[in-house]
């Protein structure tokens, strides 16, 4: 229904009518997650309360033993459970919580050196003319890393780096949020050699590990072009009508910060500031051999960072104060975000200390086996998307669930492989859509992107990816890969 506001007089006096513009009404992420955590407290009350036995899994990791659930009695919620959710959350998730802070610490030390501004003006100048051709490189490299590696948290890396080059371009903050989460989750969704999904989920399967590389190549293939083609199309959309860009309000200063005119002067940068970007080099040198072949995770990477913050901010001249500062005014940019990672975590501890978790697992198998037979696959495809919800990690995902996926799809005459890439599959698309995603919600953090834009981006890619999914999965049952 149009609805109808005063606007100016006539030249006789007489009031006008205009329509008035449509509320656009999205509650606040914080609002949102309550919701959850609410639901998630009530759910204690009416699930009945079961657990697996825990067993020891490869590489000392600790999985559950399929055939040995059982009910318990019920743990509900209390007042106090509810009440301390929250800060138990921001407990449990304080890695992802403290790496978000220090890394947006840590890049605003690098834009007082003035390194951010000189980069982003060479660059801009060095790619003016083919801007467009940026994008499906970053994103072939971006996937390609993370399908090998299975590190999408590299994104929250990538996004500092790329967004004041692509705003220089003519571009905005979803679009370099695109380019980094649409690439790196196409690359750890398929996982060709991702020791993370594909590596532990065939492990626990107890098939060859890396097997089926193929097909997962073919699905790498698949969904890294659609998900270049839907970011190209909507970047040069924006960059030939920037007013069309979900953010366009919300970019007003980054446009301001990072775009300069035609005719602009060439950045002046000085010797310092050259010794210190090359240093800045050497450190990143440092963080791909640190996660590549030491294992590196979000802890070593943030202590990197703080030393990298600092020695790049003094050989570039700025004293102890301006850096201490930069972190500061760092933190507070990304502040929401961080806590918005420790509230996502809360949903899935209020449903671990309830003791419904493995109740809900376990539902989830009885459920797969209810789809008809070629459809089994495509089922357990939804199945693991779900429970993505309430345990975004692949690795955890992998434990809770590939134990009793990978004996169920004995019984459903599905082999394990496929059963595998169902749960890649399900647990890749939901990263970057569900906002108990902690690194997700830390991406969209240092963006400055609300859930709700990005939402309103992803999901007609996500439809398309999940028909994608379906297809390959029914392939795969039908053919009896293997």
């Amino acid at each position: 229904m149009v609805s109808f506001k005063l606007a100016t007089k006539d030249q006789k006096g007489s009031p006008q009518l205009k329509p008035s513009e449509p509320k656009q009404f999205m509650p606040h992420v914080y609002v949102i997650l309550f919701i959850f955590i609410v639901l998630a407290s009530l759910l204690t009350y009416i699930v009945p309360a079961g657990e697996y036995e825990r067993i020891p899994g490869p590489e000392g990791r600790t999985t559950i033993d399929p055939a040995s659930y059982q009910t318990v009695e019920s743990n509900p919620a209390g007042i106090t459970d509810f009440m301390v959710a929250i800060p138990n959350g921001l407990a449990g998730a304080a890695e992802v919580v403290f790496f978000t802070l220090i890394i947006g610490g840590m890049f605003m030390v690098l834009r007082k050196t003035g390194m951010i501004e000189w980069g982003v003006s060479a660059l801009t100048r060095r790619f003016s003319s083919k801007s467009m051709a940026v994008i499906p490189v970053l994103m072939v490299v971006f996937s390609v890393v993370c399908s090998l590696i299975g590190t999408q948290e590299l994104s929250l890396v990538y996004i500092p780096v790329i967004l004041p080059l692509l705003i220089a371009l003519r571009f905005d903050s979803v679009t370099a949020v695109g380019v980094a989460l649409v690439a790196t989750t196409a690359g750890f969704t398929t996982g060709v050699l991702n020791p993370i999904n594909t590596g532990l989920g065939q492990q626990l399967a107890e098939i060859p590990v890396y097997s089926g590389i193929g097909l997962r190549a073919v699905a790498l293939i698949l969904i890294m072009t659609t998900g270049i083609l839907y970011v190209v199309r909507y970047a040069r959309k924006v960059r030939q009508n920037p007013k069309l860009s979900l953010v366009y309000e919300e970019d007003a200063e980054k446009r301001k910060l990072y775009r300069k005119t035609d005719d602009a002067k060439p950045f002046q940068v000085t010797k310092r500031q050259k010794i210190a970007a090359a240093v800045t080099g050497l450190f990143f040198g440092v963080l791909i051999y640190g996660v590549l072949f030491e294992g590196w995770f979000m802890l070593e990477m943030s202590g990197l960072f703080i030393l990298m913050g600092i020695t790049a901010g003094l050989i570039a001249g700025l004293n102890t104060s301006q850096i201490c500062e930069g972190f500061n005014q760092g933190f507070r940019d990304v502040l929401v975000g961080a806590i918005i990672v420790g509230i996502a975590r809360a949903v899935a501890v209020v449903m671990e200390d309830g003791q419904i978790m493995d109740t809900i697992v376990y539902g989830l198998g009885i459920f797969v086996g209810n789809f008809p037979p070629v459809f089994s696959a495509a089922g357990m495809f939804f199945t693991q998307l779900l429970f993505n919800f309430v345990v975004p990690s692949g690795s955890g995902q992998a434990l809770v669930t590939m134990p009793i996926m990978a004996p169920l799809a004995d019984l459903l005459n599905m082999t394990r492989q496929t059963a595998v890439l169902a749960f890649q599959l399900g647990d890749g698309l939901g990263n970057i859509l569900f906002p108990t995603s902690g690194y997700f919600m830390a991406a969209l953090a240092l963006a400055g992107v609300s859930w709700g834009k990005w939402v309103k981006f992803y999901l007609p890619l996500f439809g398309i990816w999940t028909v994608i999914s379906i297809g390959l999965l029914v392939f795969a049952q039908l053919t009896g890969w293997s």
